[in-house]
């Protein structure tokens, strides 16, 4: 019903750059939370950022981050192509992970919510 389509990854050397991008496809009604998730080999997946739309007291969006990627990386969304993106800036060996997004999508109306995931993307930071 959805799909959510990673891409942007890559491999670069630490102290890089790379854009991640995420669109989701298919029977949508509205998307209200879109993240950035990464697992690395070995280790448990973890939130590396999220967005909620309008989430704020003004209607704005909210964004959270890990305390590891913080001011280092920086999650948008474009709620009219029904994108996620994550621009990675500084990147470090530590970094290296597979990155997937997902989102809460309301399929026909906002009574019922599901979260969809992606296949992921692998980055790799060279030290």
């Amino acid at each position: 019903q959805v799909q959510l389509v990673e891409s942007g990854g890559g491999l670069v050397q630490a102290g890089g750059s790379l854009t991640l991008s995420c669109e989701a496809s298919g029977i949508i009604f509205s998307i209200r939370r879109m993240a950035w998730y990464r697992q690395a080999p070995g280790k448990q997946r973890e939130l590396v950022a999220v967005v909620t739309r309008g989430g704020s007291a003004n209607g704005d969006n909210i964004t959270d981050y890990a305390d590891s990627v913080k001011g280092r990386f920086t999650i948008s969304r474009d709620n009219a192509k029904n994108m996620v993106y994550l621009r990675m800036n500084s990147l470090k060996a530590e970094d290296t992970a597979v990155y997937f997004c997902n989102a809460d999508v309301a399929l026909r109306d906002a009574r019922n919510w599901f979260r969809y995931w992606g296949q992921g993307t692998q980055v790799t930071v060279s030290s």
